[in-house]
């Protein structure tokens, strides 16, 4: 077991490559959805769950990996990770079954706390005046593991491939970077002590599958039916009672005073439209052009199509913009940035319910929403670090994790429920449910810029929030005190 800090660059790779897993697992699925359903004897709304499930059990497991992560050291959990999610993904590999598909998925979405964990090994190992670029090549694989998904996707599944294929990737990409983080990461000791709230996570998980199990399933039950009343009404006494229970554990899976702090509520709310309007775009757009020429709209393209024409032009330019997205950040500020990337997606949004009947505007959609979600990526952290003290930097960078996987999961549950309940008898949607589609994004895209324009004001009146020229020293501070912990932010 390696205890020396390793060469910069190898430990940079390592965490690259494990985060590459997070972001290619969570890709690969969203083009082939279609496909999924199709091979697996499914309706869409049942297939939507493969994508649902892996961002319900990101919200979940996120903060209890971060929480572990303190209490057992880094290198550890990185490792259980990633053991944990070679096996989800040989289960993909192997399985014809959609609960144990569902069940890989769920495995899968633990992948999530390979990000804040990574963040905090480079924090821990690394001198301040390495971390910054250190910091932004692990942040890029984010996007950049997520083209690969879209691009290997298309390529593996082209011409009616068997779904099973691209999942081959994520295990041979999973299983080299168990071995190389096994290698590499040094082992530390733990930085507290304390017990993961179990029970916190068990309740949470409850509750957001109480809100998301009627939103999928709204359009078969009814409205109206008891069952969706029933879910949704139990989700909020379910949630309610699960800030009551952080409230009074000692160590809280969510420290229950950011989720009141009025001074998060700009990045929690803008990360939670973010997290929306993310799979909104993804969903909607790979769906759409999908659908056969012969409904009277979409353009009939095969899944490689939808991936590589559609995404692919999107993510390239969130690869490219990534990192001059920071420094947008640090000449004008979050709030301001904020608000740009909100613009960008609402524009993308509104092309998408007016204009979506020829492909290179569609390509602009998915350029404009994705280029959206790269900006507000870029401000978020920095509204978070001008919104809390130095010391809480972590458990609120954690918290607004948190949100944008909430708001991903919603939107994944939601919109496939509104195309997979507005198809006819020939099992195709509507034209005019991805209308609503792109409505209900340009919805997230208007609270995302209203939140923005509020904050701004808001610091203005009150004279608050750090000067943007603060935010490098800040960053410093934090990296030489060991914070932004994975989530629990106990240090």
């Amino acid at each position: 077991m390696r205890s020396r800090t390793p060469a910069p660059g190898l430990l940079v790779l390592t965490l690259a490559l494990s985060v590459t897993t997070l972001s290619l697992l969570q890709s690969l699925v969203v083009p082939i959805l279609p496909v999924i359903g199709e091979q697996l004897g499914v309706g869409a709304g049942a297939a939507g769950w493969v994508l649902t499930a892996n961002l319900l059990a990101a919200a979940v497991l996120t903060p209890v990996i971060g929480r572990l992560g303190d209490t057992l050291g880094e290198r550890r959990v990185v490792l259980g990770v990633l053991g944990v999610v070679a096996v989800g993904t040989l289960l993909a590999v192997l399985t014809t079954s959609l609960p144990l598909l569902l069940v890989a998925r769920v495995l899968q979405g633990a992948s999530y706390g390979l990000f804040p964990l990574s963040i905090s090994i480079l924090r821990r190992e690394l001198p301040a005046e390495k971390l910054t670029v250190a910091m932004s090549i692990v942040s890029s694989t984010l996007a950049v593991g997520g083209v690969i998904g879209l691009v290997v996707t298309g390529l593996l599944t082209r011409d009616g491939g068997d779904y099973h294929h691209p999942f081959w990737l994520g295990f041979g990409i999973a299983v080299v970077a168990l071995a190389l983080a096994a290698w590499v990461l040094p082992a530390r000791e733990p930085n507290a002590t304390g017990g993961v709230d179990w029970w916190g996570a068990v309740v949470l998980g409850a509750g957001l599958v109480l809100l998301l199990l009627p939103l999928s399933q709204g359009h078969t039950w009814g409205w109206t039916d008891p069952r969706t009343l029933g879910s949704l009404i139990a989700s909020v006494v379910v949630l309610a009672g699960w800030v009551v229970l952080q409230r009074r554990r000692t160590h809280p899976l969510v420290r229950p005073q950011l989720l009141a702090d009025r001074r998060m509520l700009v990045p929690n709310l803008a990360g939670l439209m973010t997290g929306f309007g993310l799979f909104a775009s993804f969903l909607a757009v790979t769906q759409f052009v999908q659908v056969p020429e012969a409904a009277g709209y979409g353009f009939g393209a095969s899944t490689l199509e939808a991936a590589v024409v559609y995404l692919l032009p999107g993510g390239i330019v969130g690869v490219l913009l990534a990192p001059f997205a920071g420094t947008v950040v640090n000449r004008i500020g979050g709030q301001a940035t904020l608000l740009i990337g909100a613009g960008s997606g609402l524009l993308g949004f509104v092309l998408f319910a007016v204009a979506r009947s020829t492909p290179w505007v569609v390509v602009l959609v998915g350029l404009t929403t994705q280029l959206a979600v790269t900006v507000a990526f870029a401000a978020l952290p920095a509204l978070v670090v001008q919104a809390v003290e130095p010391s809480e930097t972590g458990v609120a960078n954690g918290v607004n994790s948190i949100t944008r996987s909430v708001g991903s999961a919603l939107a994944s549950a939601l919109i496939i429920t509104v195309v997979a309940g507005s198809a006819d008898a020939t099992g195709l949607p509507s034209s005019g449910s991805f209308t609503i589609v792109a409505l209900l994004g340009a919805g997230s895209a208007l609270v995302t810029a209203f939140v923005a324009v509020w904050g701004l004001v808001s610091d203005r009146r009150g004279g608050r929030g750090r000067r943007p020229d603060d935010l490098a020293e800040v960053e410093r501070a934090c990296a030489r005190a060991g914070e932004w912990s994975p989530v629990s932010g106990i240090r």
